[in-house]
Order: C-alpha cells, then structure tokens, then sequence
C-alpha cells in the first residue's frame, strides 16, 4: 500500500500521515509499500553532484514553497511542545549562492588534500567540487587554498572563511608547516586571490600572517573591526531581514538594550540610545570601538548574561529589550524579564526548541507572543532561525 509524504521532520526525513519515514522525500511524493519514493510536485531535483553526501546541505531535494513549510512547521511544532501558538509569517530565504561565511574542513592525505565540508554524520571530506549555497567569491578560493594547504597543511584542519568589508577573512585552526618557502607561499596566495586577512591557530590563539589593512565589517552602516573567528549573520540577506524584524518589533524606542550583542548587529542598527552586552570580550570591544569611532549613542558593557543577568530592575530603565542568545536559549536572562515590567521584547533565537521553552516561561510571566519571522538563511539545511515580538500590556 502507498502513502503520501505529508511533512518533513526536524532532521529532514518525509513523513507520512501514518508514521513512516523515508529519506530524501518532499511533502506531496508517495512512499510505496517497498518504501520507494515517487517524486511529487514538491520534489525538485537536487542541483549539487554533491548532494546528499555532502554535510552542507540535507533539503535539496525541497522546492522553495515545501523548504518554507519545514521552516514553519519546524518552529510551530516547538511552540506547539511548550503548550503555545503564534501568528508565524512566510520565512524569508536567503537565495542560493549567498553564504557569506562557512567552516570547512582539510585533510592532508595520500599526497594531495582534500577541502569541503563533511559528509553527513561523519568525520569524511567532501572535496568540494562545486557549491550551491557559498557566494562565488567565497567559492572561488576553494581551488587556491587547496593548492596552498596540500603544500603547507600538516594533518588536518578547520578553515573559517568569511568574506568582509576588505575581502576574504581565513582562519586556519590547525598546524602549517614553518620554513621560508611556506611563508612566501601565504603571502602569494593571499595577494592573488583578494585576501582580507590571514590567520593561523595552532592551538595557542590566532596568529595573524598576512592584513595589509585592518579588516572591518559593516553593522548598521558602521566599519566594525573583525577579531579573528567571530560570529556573523550567514547571509545579508539573512542579516537583513532579522534587523528589519526587530526594528519593526521594537519601533521607536528611544532607549533600548542589546543582549548578546556580538559585533553588534543589532545595536548598531537600534535607533536611540542603546546598551549592549556581550560575554565575547573581543566582539565588545569590536563593538565599542566601532560605534566610538562611528559618534554612535552605544553603551558596550562585557558582561556574562548567564551568570550576570540584567535584573528585573535593570530591564525595567529601558522601553524595549532585544536578546539572540546562542543555540541554548537565555533561560537565566529570560527569568528575569519575565519578573520585568518590560513593555517590548524582540527576541532572535537559531533554535526553535530553546526559544519556546523561553516563550512558555514569558507567556507565564504575562507576555504575548504577537508573531514570528522566520528565517532561512541556512538554506537547504534543517537550521531554522527566527525574530519574534512579545509585549506586555500596562
């Protein structure tokens, strides 16, 4: 007997109304009885030769309007969990070829090496070939950093690439051979192919090789300085559409607060006063020199929000509040807005499960949950991210 895949699961099976996963099936195809699946009208091609080995992506095979249901069931599902519904919008995604940051990995084997990301749920390279969700310019550089880590790699490594205001920001974690000839190579390589900056981590901390100029990215029309690793948003596209989310959530609040601030995605695009606070002490103090040399009205303040939390008391000097916490949540932080008398929370969270047990515990506090933005800026992953609005009334 066949059925119809009617949904996608949190790990990107198909599932039917039954109960039975399959692999690589999109809502619409039929699972036969001997679980083959026959593509329906949401099944598209896969566009990658790398596609499904490759870790990188795991929903290619999704057409945008059934890739937009799995971001949407995804979050509605958790919020679901926790006992909570929410007006949840159509997700913005992020195009393909946009990734403006990603991890790779390299391992000097066999007298070649090889460079991409890992397959799924293992510790083996795909060597990448081509890429559907890094922007050109990062995947340019794939074939000459090859080139330069078979000759200079020792073991294996992971490559941070992002590109910045000056160029292509890489970080090496991992051990490079010394020696004149190896060096004279780094500095070849990185003038040829519009490197921004090159650094190595060896395990020790960052050790910059090459920066003809200080690398900054741009926050809200502010030239932020970039230490080496940091965090940044995956897409502009993504960026964007988050920072439009909480400025509509927050309007025009004339003093607010940025938690988990980071480089200041959000701070720097806050209108009024802000105050921004940051566990990272590079990114505070990224951002603090950023917004000083901008005439910026930022406050920065390197404060731990797990273990410092702002009080219910120190929430209640600003009239909106906007938090992005890591994958875990802000439990702690959280606790005590609910406590709070704030009247606006924007909140901006990369997983759907830690945000609404934070929603449940706001909603207990006397918040409404007034909608959701989601986001895919991860595309073709089973990586969802949102901007959501709680208000309290009086």
């Amino acid at each position: 007997m066949s059925d119809v895949i009617v949904r996608v699961a949190a790990r990107g099976d198909g599932i039917t109304a039954d109960g039975r996963h399959a692999a690589y099936a999109a809502p619409g195809d039929t699972l036969t009885a001997d679980n083959v699946v026959v593509p329906g009208p949401h099944h598209q091609p896969p566009p990658c030769r790398h596609f499904p080995v490759c870790g990188g992506c795991q929903l290619q095979h999704l057409d945008d309007a059934s890739y937009a249901d799995f971001l949407t069931d995804r979050i509605a599902g958790a919020l679901a969990a926790q006992g909570l519904t929410a007006p949840i919008r159509p997700p913005a995604l992020s195009p393909t070829h946009t990734r403006r940051r990603a991890t790779l990995h390299a391992e000097a084997k066999g007298g070649g090496l090889q460079l991409g990301f890992s397959e799924q749920a293992s510790h083996a390279i795909v060597d990448l070939r081509e890429c559907w969700i890094l922007t050109p310019t990062l995947f340019a550089l794939v074939a000459p950093l090859r080139k330069l880590l078979a000759r200079a790699l020792k073991g294996r490594a992971r490559v941070h690439l992002t590109e910045l205001d000056q160029g292509i920001d890489v970080l090496i974690e991992g051990t490079i051979a010394d020696g004149l000839a190896i060096a004279e190579a780094i500095t070849a390589f990185c003038s040829a192919n519009g490197v921004a900056r090159l650094a190595i981590d060896d395990g020790i901390g960052p050790e910059t090789r090459w920066e003809p100029e200080a690398v900054t990215i741009t926050l809200g029309g502010v030239a932020v300085p970039f230490p080496a690793g940091s965090f940044l948003q995956a897409t502009q596209e993504g960026e964007a559409a988050l920072v439009a989310a909480v400025r509509e959530a927050i309007g025009d609040a004339r003093i607010s607060a940025d938690l988990f601030a980071g480089l200041g995605t959000f701070a720097l695009s806050l209108p009024g006063k802000v105050y921004a606070a940051e566990a990272g002490r590079d990114a505070i103090f990224a951002l603090k020199a950023g917004a000083a040399q901008a005439g910026r009205a930022v406050f920065a303040e390197h404060r731990d929000l797990f273990r410092r939390p702002l009080t219910s008391a120190e929430c209640d000097r600003f009239a909106a509040i906007v938090l992005d916490p890591p994958r875990a949540g802000a439990k702690e932080q959280i606790a005590q807005l609910a406590g709070s008398k704030m009247p606006v929370i924007a909140y901006v969270s990369c997983n759907p499960s830690s945000f609404a047990r934070d929603a449940e515990i706001l909603s207990k506090g006397g918040y409404t949950l007034d909608w959701i933005q989601p986001v895919g800026q991860f595309r073709w992953s089973t990586h969802a991210e949102l901007a959501a609005r709680f208000s309290r009334q009086g």
